[in-house]
Protein backbone atom coordinates (compact mmCIF):
# COMPACT_ATOMS: atom_id res chain seq x y z
CA UNK A 1 0.00 0.00 0.00
CA UNK A 2 1.23 3.52 -0.77
CA UNK A 3 1.03 6.78 1.22
CA UNK A 4 -0.55 9.74 -0.57
CA UNK A 5 1.07 13.11 -1.14
CA UNK A 6 -1.21 16.09 -1.75
CA UNK A 7 0.02 19.68 -1.83
CA UNK A 8 -1.52 22.80 -3.34
CA UNK A 9 -0.22 26.37 -3.29
CA UNK A 10 -1.69 29.55 -4.77
CA UNK A 11 0.58 32.40 -5.87
CA UNK A 12 -0.38 36.03 -6.49
CA UNK A 13 1.26 36.06 -9.91
CA UNK A 14 0.37 35.12 -13.48
CA UNK A 15 1.23 31.73 -14.95
CA UNK A 16 4.22 33.00 -16.98
CA UNK A 17 5.92 34.55 -13.93
CA UNK A 18 5.17 31.54 -11.75
CA UNK A 19 6.38 29.16 -14.47
CA UNK A 20 9.70 31.01 -14.50
CA UNK A 21 9.95 30.83 -10.68
CA UNK A 22 9.15 27.10 -10.65
CA UNK A 23 11.12 25.85 -13.63
CA UNK A 24 13.79 28.24 -14.91
CA UNK A 25 17.38 27.13 -14.55
CA UNK A 26 18.27 30.27 -12.56
CA UNK A 27 15.39 29.75 -10.11
CA UNK A 28 16.21 26.05 -9.68
CA UNK A 29 19.87 26.80 -8.94
CA UNK A 30 18.91 29.50 -6.44
CA UNK A 31 16.35 27.21 -4.80
CA UNK A 32 18.90 24.41 -4.44
CA UNK A 33 21.44 26.81 -2.98
CA UNK A 34 18.95 28.10 -0.43
CA UNK A 35 17.02 24.95 0.57
CA UNK A 36 18.61 22.02 -1.29
CA UNK A 37 20.45 20.52 1.64
CA UNK A 38 23.84 18.81 1.57
CA UNK A 39 25.55 18.39 -1.81
CA UNK A 40 22.53 19.81 -3.67
CA UNK A 41 23.03 19.92 -7.42
CA UNK A 42 21.17 20.50 -10.66
CA UNK A 43 22.23 17.35 -12.49
CA UNK A 44 20.47 18.01 -15.79
CA UNK A 45 18.40 20.78 -17.36
CA UNK A 46 16.90 20.34 -20.82
CA UNK A 47 14.41 22.62 -22.52
CA UNK A 48 12.01 20.94 -24.93
CA UNK A 49 9.71 22.26 -27.64
CA UNK A 50 6.83 22.52 -25.15
CA UNK A 51 8.43 22.52 -21.70
CA UNK A 52 11.40 21.46 -19.65
CA UNK A 53 12.95 18.43 -17.96
CA UNK A 54 15.38 18.57 -15.08
CA UNK A 55 17.05 16.35 -12.49
CA UNK A 56 18.00 17.47 -9.01
CA UNK A 57 20.04 15.91 -6.24
CA UNK A 58 19.34 16.94 -2.67
CA UNK A 59 20.88 15.71 0.56
CA UNK A 60 19.44 15.36 4.03
CA UNK A 61 21.94 14.85 6.83
CA UNK A 62 21.11 12.01 9.19
CA UNK A 63 20.86 14.33 12.20
CA UNK A 64 17.89 16.08 10.55
CA UNK A 65 15.97 12.85 9.90
CA UNK A 66 13.11 11.64 12.08
CA UNK A 67 14.15 8.87 14.47
CA UNK A 68 11.95 6.35 12.63
CA UNK A 69 14.03 6.89 9.49
CA UNK A 70 17.38 6.83 11.34
CA UNK A 71 16.41 3.45 12.80
CA UNK A 72 15.91 1.98 9.32
CA UNK A 73 18.55 3.86 7.34
CA UNK A 74 22.13 4.50 8.37
CA UNK A 75 23.76 7.76 7.30
CA UNK A 76 22.62 10.69 5.23
CA UNK A 77 19.86 10.46 2.64
CA UNK A 78 20.44 11.43 -0.97
CA UNK A 79 17.29 12.17 -2.95
CA UNK A 80 17.34 12.31 -6.74
CA UNK A 81 14.33 13.98 -8.34
CA UNK A 82 13.29 14.23 -11.96
CA UNK A 83 10.61 16.64 -13.13
CA UNK A 84 9.13 16.95 -16.60
CA UNK A 85 6.83 19.87 -17.48
CA UNK A 86 4.82 20.35 -20.68
CA UNK A 87 2.63 23.20 -21.86
CA UNK A 88 -1.04 22.33 -21.44
CA UNK A 89 -3.53 24.95 -22.59
CA UNK A 90 -2.85 28.13 -20.62
CA UNK A 91 -0.77 26.29 -18.00
CA UNK A 92 1.55 23.34 -17.56
CA UNK A 93 1.30 19.74 -16.44
CA UNK A 94 4.02 17.39 -15.46
CA UNK A 95 5.30 14.25 -13.84
CA UNK A 96 7.78 14.05 -10.98
CA UNK A 97 9.67 11.02 -9.72
CA UNK A 98 12.14 10.66 -6.88
CA UNK A 99 14.25 7.95 -5.35
CA UNK A 100 16.09 7.81 -2.04
CA UNK A 101 19.45 6.07 -1.82
CA UNK A 102 19.24 2.78 0.03
CA UNK A 103 15.43 2.75 0.22
CA UNK A 104 13.68 0.25 -2.07
CA UNK A 105 10.78 2.21 -3.45
CA UNK A 106 9.85 5.38 -5.24
CA UNK A 107 7.99 8.64 -5.07
CA UNK A 108 5.78 9.61 -8.01
CA UNK A 109 3.55 12.62 -8.57
CA UNK A 110 1.52 14.47 -11.14
CA UNK A 111 2.02 18.21 -11.13
CA UNK A 112 0.10 21.11 -12.60
CA UNK A 113 0.43 24.86 -12.86
CA UNK A 114 -2.85 26.62 -13.68
CA UNK A 115 -3.90 30.25 -13.68
CA UNK A 116 -7.06 32.16 -13.04
CA UNK A 117 -7.58 35.87 -12.57
CA UNK A 118 -3.92 36.81 -12.20
CA UNK A 119 -3.29 34.03 -9.66
CA UNK A 120 -1.56 30.71 -10.27
CA UNK A 121 -2.01 27.39 -8.49
CA UNK A 122 0.70 24.75 -8.23
CA UNK A 123 -0.65 21.28 -7.44
CA UNK A 124 1.26 18.10 -6.55
CA UNK A 125 -0.60 14.81 -6.23
CA UNK A 126 1.29 11.58 -5.79
CA UNK A 127 2.34 8.69 -3.63
CA UNK A 128 5.25 7.10 -1.81
CA UNK A 129 5.85 3.36 -2.10
CA UNK A 130 8.43 1.57 0.05
CA UNK A 131 8.97 -2.14 -0.43
CA UNK A 132 10.23 -3.24 2.98
CA UNK A 133 8.18 -5.94 4.73
CA UNK A 134 6.51 -4.95 8.01
CA UNK A 135 7.93 -1.41 8.24
CA UNK A 136 7.40 -0.13 4.68
CA UNK A 137 4.04 1.45 5.50
CA UNK A 138 5.41 3.38 8.46
CA UNK A 139 8.39 4.55 6.43
CA UNK A 140 6.08 5.61 3.58
CA UNK A 141 4.14 7.83 5.97
CA UNK A 142 7.29 9.46 7.30
CA UNK A 143 8.67 10.05 3.81
CA UNK A 144 5.33 11.46 2.58
CA UNK A 145 5.31 13.87 5.53
CA UNK A 146 8.86 15.00 4.74
CA UNK A 147 8.00 15.45 1.04
CA UNK A 148 5.07 17.72 1.95
CA UNK A 149 7.36 19.77 4.22
CA UNK A 150 9.84 20.10 1.34
CA UNK A 151 7.04 21.17 -1.04
CA UNK A 152 5.98 23.81 1.50
CA UNK A 153 9.55 25.15 1.71
CA UNK A 154 9.80 25.19 -2.08
CA UNK A 155 6.49 27.07 -2.30
CA UNK A 156 7.83 29.65 0.17
CA UNK A 157 10.92 30.01 -2.03
CA UNK A 158 8.77 30.50 -5.16
CA UNK A 159 6.64 33.14 -3.39
CA UNK A 160 9.78 35.00 -2.30
CA UNK A 161 11.28 34.71 -5.81
CA UNK A 162 8.10 36.20 -7.28
CA UNK A 163 7.98 39.01 -4.72
CA UNK A 164 11.56 40.02 -5.50
CA UNK A 165 10.96 40.30 -9.24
Amino acid sequence: MASRIEHRTAFSADVASTWDAVSSEAALRARLEQIGGDDAELLEYVTTADGVRYKLRQGISSDKLPSAVRTLHRGDLVVEREQTWRADGDGYTGVATASVNGVPGEITAKTSLTGEGGRTTLTNSGEVKVRIPFVGGKLEGVIAEQVVKLLEREAEFVAKWLAER
